[in-house]
Parts: structure tokens; sequence; C-alpha cells
């Protein structure tokens, strides 16, 4: 019987993994593409182009503003409409590429594969910063720094991420099954530019279709498949490395300090179809979700506006009520479906007005469930009352930063005490004053 891993605390929601027999379908793109310049963890990109220049699959649109920024392409071949401010995941209206598709999706002449069994580990770190690769897991950091550590820092592990512990979202499991070589490839890439030893990639056990098919190619590519307990947050990155290699990333630490390094499937599936085919990062695969009449799983260009898929998948099942881009438990709530796809969006999740519930909450009753879920040994309670009295300097010294906000502890409360939601007021401003 294999070994299961896992962590302390966490929850187990409901899964409702509606479209993980669902195939992965190509979406056509839409007449127009609004493309954000504003993709990415740190500065956006700065346009490169203006209105009516000639533009093609790929083509560079947005160049990184300084270290912490992405590169941005065009998913469609056309001609830009303008470069003006667009409906944005953010809830702003932020700078954003608009460009009119000819229907031809001719890619740009200078993309060719890089691809040689002596690329070196600065050229797949050159092309990750190039060709727009972030990180599809949520937090889209650039993965040319994360590939890049401090001097005096290094990496004996590489872990492929394809826990996918978020209720409803099935994108990475459906890539995993349908792709699981080029996943390979992609991550003995990440394992050659960071110089680690050891690939392991890790799976729930939900997902024992997928594990089978990693079983048949482990032993050609030389990587360990490790099985995780299903549980949530179980894909969260220090999550993971406590239960595969009992390593404990450091309180303000990242997991470099505990030579580790963790990327989601999708990215390494990202950063194969750069080296091998000279491809930016210009498509994601998408959950459609929830009350809609068709659920699927598509792959889309970057720029789609939400209501086409929405259209593509048979409209709204009933009178919507919310609509998320990502899963359940840390997706974003958005105020329109105007707003485009970008490189983070792992699903979009429909609610009707009947499934929503946001209710009063009531005076905590000291249970503790609060405590024994939080994945970070972190006393949720106790932070949702300095943040209700304003103790926002207190709740430093209770570890309120080292919070990842996967909302366990909402999730348990039977006060229906909305904690992650006050420790985000926290977090917040204590980033306004600087601490």
């Amino acid at each position: 019987m294999p070994k299961y891993f896992t962590f302390k605390g966490g929850i187990h929601p409901g899964e409702f993994k509606f479209t993980e027999k669902d195939a992965i379908e190509d979406f056509v793109a839409p007449d127009v593409v609004y493309i954000p310049l504003s993709q990415h963890f740190g500065k956006p990109a700065k346009p490169v182009v203006k209105k009516g220049d000639k533009v093609y699959v790929g083509s560079l649109i947005g160049e990184p503003d300084g270290g912490f920024s992405a590169s941005i392409h065009s998913s469609v071949s056309g001609t830009v409409k303008k470069v003006d401010k667009y409906h944005h995941f953010s809830g702003n209206m932020e700078q954003t590429v608009i460009i009119e598709n000819d229907g031809q999706m001719e890619k740009d002449p200078a993309i060719k594969s890089a691809y040689s069994d002596s690329i070196t580990p600065e050229k797949i770190i050159e092309i990750a910063r190039n060709y727009g690769i972030v990180g599809l897991g949520g937090a889209t950091f650039p993965a040319s720094i994360k590939m890049s550590p401090p001097p005096g820092k290094t990496f004996d592990t590489l872990i492929l991420n394809g826990a996918e512990c978020e209720p409803y979202l099935t994108s990475d499991h459906r890539l995993m099954i349908e792709s699981p070589e080029e996943i390979i490839l992609g991550a003995l890439l990440i394992k050659k530019a960071i110089n680690a030893n050891r690939l392991i990639i890790a799976i729930e056990e939900n997902k024992m279709d997928a594990v089978s098919v990693y079983e048949k190619i482990k032993d050609k590519y030389k990587f360990d498949i490790a099985i995780l307990k299903t549980k949530y947050p179980q894909g969260g990155e220090k999550q993971i490395i406590k239960a595969i290699l009992d390593r404990e990333v450091p309180e303000g630490g990242l997991p470099v300090d505990v030579h580790t390094y963790v990327q989601n499937v999708g990215t390494a599936y990202a950063l194969w179809d750069a080296v091998y085919n000279g491809m930016p990062l210009v498509k994601r695969i998408v959950s459609i979700t929830g009350s809609v009449k068709n659920r699927k799983n598509l792959k889309v260009a970057i720029g789609t506006p939400i209501s086409a898929l929405i259209e593509h998948c048979g409209g709204y099942m009933g009178e919507a009520g919310k609509l998320i881009a990502g899963g359940p438990m840390m997706g974003i709530a958005l105020y329109t479906d105007k707003i485009p796809v970008t490189k983070g969006t792992s699903g979009i999740l429909i609610q009707r007005k009947e499934e929503m519930s946001l209710d009063e909450p009531t005076n905590c009753i000291r249970c503790g469930r609060c405590i024994s879920s939080c994945p970070m040994n972190l006393m949720p309670n106790l932070l949702g009352d300095f943040s209700e009295f304003y103790k926002f300097e207190e709740s430093k010294d209770l570890g309120v930063l080292n919070c990842i906000e996967c909302g366990s502890c909402s999730y348990v409360c039977p006060a229906k005490r909305h904690l992650v939601q006050l420790i985000k007021v926290t977090k917040a401003e204590l980033k306004k004053k600087g601490r």
C-alpha cells in the first residue's frame, strides 16, 4: 500500500469536481481580446505596441518594467485597436492592450524552438523571462525570478505541484492526464535551471487516474511520485513541503531556505511549450463550472472575455448570483463577466443566488475549530478579535503575516465569523504602514 503524505490541520470541503472526466476542448478566440498588462505578481508590463500595429500570436506587446515584472504577448493575430483602461479581476480598471482578431491565428515569424540537449540553465531562465512564464497555481510569480535564488541559496529538490486542492477546479487534473510527458519535460528544464538533484510530482489521492499515468513514465524520466491525502489546502507551498519532505519553511522565509522549489504543473507545461516550440504563454486551461449549463475544461486565449466562455457553455443556469475567478476558497469575486481571462485564471465558478450565503456573524464560542484547522498553526480567533478592535500591531506578535489566507478558519467557524476577511484587513493595514 502506498504512503499518503499530508500536513497538520486543514479541512475537507466538498470536492465538486464535476469536470474531472471532461477532456480539454480548444476554444476559438473571440473577435476582440482584451489583454491586461498586469497579470502577474509585481509591476505591470510596459506597452510596446500602439493603435494600428499589426501583431501575431506570440508577438511581444508588453515588456517587463524592472526586475519584478513579466512579459506579455498577443494571443491572436490581428490589429491593435487601442491601449486603454479596461475591466480587471482586481476590481480596478487597468491598462489593457485591445486587439481585433483577424481569425488567422498566424504565429509571429520569430517563433522557433530553442531546445537542444546542451541548453544551459541561463538560457532556460532567459526564455522564462522573455516568454512571460509565471506561476499558474494562483500566485503568478515570475518564473525567471523564482529560478534565480539569492547568492548562497541553493535547491536540491523540485516538487511539481499537481494537488489542485480547491473545490470545483480540474484544469490541472486534465492537463496532467492529457499532457504528462510535456509536463515532465518542462519540469526537467526547471530542474536543470535550478540545479536540483531530485524531482517529485505531488498528486492528491482523488486523482489516482493521473497517478497511474505518471507511474508509467517515472522510470523513463527518473522522477518520484508523492501521493497526497485529499485535504485543503494540501496544494499550499509550505504545506506540500512539510507533507512530503518534513521541512518547515521558517517564519518570514521562502522555500529556498529549505532548499526546495515548488512549481505548478501548468507552469511546467508552459515552459516546455516556450522552450520546445518557441511559444510564449498566450493560452491556459480554464475550468468553467458551477451553475452553467454545460461545464467544460477549455484551452483559452489570454484576453478572452469571461462572458464568451459562459456563452459557449450554454449560458447561466438560473439567475447568476456570484462569479468567481478561481475556486470558492481562495478565488476572487468578479463584478462583471466582461473581465478577461488572464494567466492566473484557473477556473470560472458561477453560483446561483440561492446558492449564496453570507451569514451574520455571532460571538465567538471559543470552540477552537479555527485553531485546529489552521495549516499555519495560528490562532485565527484572536487575530479576528484584534482586527475588529483595530489592534493591527498586536496581530504581528501572533504571526498574522504568516497567514496564507486559505479560508479554512472561516469555513469551520460555527459562529460564522468572517475570520479570513478580518485577517486580510489587518494585513492590508500593516502593508499600508510599511510593516
